[in-house]
């Protein structure tokens, strides 16, 4: 099997995409990387036609808050139709890493499912920094990629359906 190298190497919709208003929430823990996922989720957004202006970015403590967060946005703010959770978690020596990266992926699924709201998981779960820099703006792309992307497909999905 030939392993694709550049993840983030993917199809984003390049259709009506200037009303959409988009929340994303970036954890500040491991803020080095997170940063990267913000500015390259932020540019795959404008680059496909969604207006600086719809963008609303959020930062929260950590990836736990991300659930939290996203929760908080979606119902207090009619007027964002999807959110990106961004961040990054590295194993360490104890099994912290397992209930954040669980608790966090259980979190923003089931939010997305309760709101029928796009909720993007563009959370690194990483065994060590260097791989969290691969995949935030090295050899196997950039995970803010990957969400805006998603986001967008996912946005298409929910207006085709609409039509339907």
């Amino acid at each position: 099997m030939n392993k694709k190298q550049n993840l983030s190497d993917i199809s984003v919709p390049q259709t009506n995409n200037a009303n959409y208003k988009i929340g994303i929430i970036v954890s500040m823990w491991n803020e080095t990387i997170t940063h990267k996922l913000e500015t390259a989720a932020i540019e795959t957004l404008v680059n496909a036609g969604v207006p600086k202006k719809n963008l609303k970015v959020y930062h929260v403590p950590g990836s736990f808050e991300l659930p939290t967060a996203a929760s908080m946005v979606l119902l207090q703010n009619v007027e964002i139709d999807a959110v990106i959770c961004l961040g990054c978690i590295i194993q360490g020596e104890t099994r912290h890493f397992e209930f954040i990266s669980q608790a966090v992926a259980n979190g923003l699924v089931n939010l997305g499912v309760e709101c029928n709201t796009p909720v993007i998981f563009g959370v690194l779960t990483c065994d060590t920094v260097e791989q969290a820099m691969e995949r935030s703006g090295g050899k196997h792309g950039n995970k803010g990629t990957e969400a805006a992307a998603s986001c967008l497909q996912m946005l298409q999905l929910q207006t085709d359906l609409l039509k339907n």
